[in-house]
């Protein structure tokens, strides 16, 4: 199949589609169409982010919804609320020639629109576990009509804590006249269990792991000791011009660790992670889109469903040992044929993942040699030189310069004038820095509550990286937001 002509989809979709820009066919989406579009049936897909998977679904559940009925046909479940907008907002679009839309039902936002949008007869609901079990609870939503639940990201649901609800959904929905559709990346014995409990003799697709990778990401790796990487980090955003993008960190913990040292070193950056509030993630996500944030540290999780375009960049801080976890992270750059790049910061214990990485995908990744500070310091010259030839009013400047200038300038060299200035300009490129500490085993962990990350149950936890301590010294917005002696500043 190389076009949606050939599917059996009705004029109003394919207009819809044809306007969204919709061309060829992705491969989950060749892979599935057919067997969702040909009738009932409990479905199995398992593809990465960013792989099409939301037509996959969307454009069979739009097909067979019926605009006069008005009750609820198909339910969405999405395992953040930036994912279920993301998700409602493409059935919409895809929807609105055959007057179907879809209504986002999630926490964080007022019950009275929501409850108004069900009352008047929504054909798709597409929510977050929780509020949607809100709903139920209060009756407004009901289910004994819908004809197709999907779980998207079914592995997310179930690692975030949401098991219970997706199963008291599942069983409020009528068995016997309904479908089931669950699209997860990965198939854990725990996914694989609601599916062999819930799901009758389903049909199933799996796009080739090959196939989750874009051919137009550059996948770039760094050698880097554990205490390094903050300053490597650095320096690699310093060598590019005009970077956007994602740096995922294993723990929350360290998200607000590396956020407050880069805040410190001037970066404008923020941080995403599981003990922000919805308010909060609102406002993140607003700047972040309005590039009044260029850089956005982030767990794995919090960063699901996230719809940001043209991002430049997917930094590994933490490298993950799981490759459907890595396909999800680099798939959020390279997005529409554009180009990206993935880098990954590897220590000597995690090396090996490489040759892991490289064998399961098929693919090459590119040893980097991290930018030195001469480096760093010619680039930035080199793009003052740019600003000093664009330079309009020196004559002026020149009329003011009084015999003191001039007798100062007739004892130098011209190549010392320059130096002067740009020394001036630029004092950061050329001040001496303190020496990079030596690689040093982790902080044994504190005798207090661990915090509530979220943990993937099969990644050890010898892999968790130690915290910034020796940042938090040193860095001046540390000190200036916690005032005080050493001891008096949070861990």
């Amino acid at each position: 199949m190389e076009t949606f002509n050939e599917l059996n989809i009705g004029e109003p979709l394919m207009r819809a589609i044809a306007e969204m820009g919709f061309v060829a066919p992705t491969e989950v989406q060749q892979q599935a169409l057919p067997i969702l579009l040909a009738g009932p049936t409990d479905f199995i897909g398992q593809a990465a982010t960013g792989t099409g998977k939301t037509a996959a679904f969307g454009l069979p559940l739009l097909e067979q919804a019926d605009p006069a009925l008005k009750h609820v046909q198909g339910l969405i479940l999405c395992p953040t609320r930036e994912l279920a907008m993301q998700v409602a907002g493409q059935i919409t679009l895809m929807g609105k020639y055959k007057g179907v839309k879809a209504l986002p039902i999630y926490g964080g936002a007022g019950y009275d629109a929501q409850i108004a949008g069900l009352n008047r007869g929504a054909a798709i609901v597409v929510g977050t576990p929780g509020r949607l079990i809100d709903m139920i609870d209060r009756g407004a939503l009901k289910l004994a009509d819908v004809k197709t639940v999907i779980l998207d990201e079914a592995d997310e649901m179930i690692s975030m804590g949401f098991k219970e609800d997706l199963e008291k959904i599942l069983k409020a929905t009528p068995r016997h006249t309904g479908h089931i559709w669950l699209f997860s990346a990965t198939m854990s014995k725990e996914v694989r269990r609601v599916a062999d409990t819930y799901l009758r003799r389903p049909k199933q697709v799996q796009v080739n792991r090959v196939e989750m990778l874009s051919t137009t990401v550059e996948q770039i790796y760094y050698p880097a000791r554990e205490s390094d990487k903050p300053e490597v980090l650095c320096k690699l955003i310093e060598s590019v011009d005009d970077f956007y993008g994602l740096v995922f960190c294993q723990t929350k913990a360290l998200v607000m660790d590396l956020t407050l040292y880069m805040q410190g070193r001037g970066y404008k950056v923020d941080s995403l992670h599981g003990d922000k509030t919805q308010s909060d993630r609102d406002r993140t996500m607003k700047a972040f889109r309005e590039k009044k944030v260029n850089i956005l540290v982030c767990t794995d999780v919090a960063s699901r469903g996230l719809d940001v375009k043209e991002l430049t960049h997917v930094v590994n801080y933490s490298i993950p040992r799981e490759l459907d976890v890595y396909v999800h992270r680099i798939g959020r750059t390279a997005r529409s044929g554009k180009a990206g790049i993935a880098i990954s910061l590897v220590t000597p214990t995690t090396r090996y993942l490489i040759s892991k990485i490289e064998h399961m995908t098929k693919s090459r990744m590119k040893e980097g040699k991290i930018p030195s500070r001469k480096d760093l310091g010619a680039r930035k010259v080199l793009k003052i030189l740019g600003a000093f030839h664009e330079q309009k009013h020196w004559p002026r400047a020149v009329e003011l310069l009084g015999p003191d200038w001039k007798a100062v300038a007739a004892n130098l060299t011209p190549e010392e004038i320059i130096g002067r200035f740009l020394a001036m300009l630029a004092p950061e490129i050329f001040e001496e820095r303190e020496k990079e500490k030596p690689l040093h085993a982790p902080h044994p962990a504190p005798h207090h509550a661990p915090h509530s990350a979220p943990h993937h149950p099969a990644r050890p936890a010898a892999h968790h990286e130690p915290h910034l301590a020796f940042q938090k010294k040193k860095n001046p917005y540390w000190k200036k937001k916690y005032p005080g002696k050493p001891h008096d500043r949070p861990n």
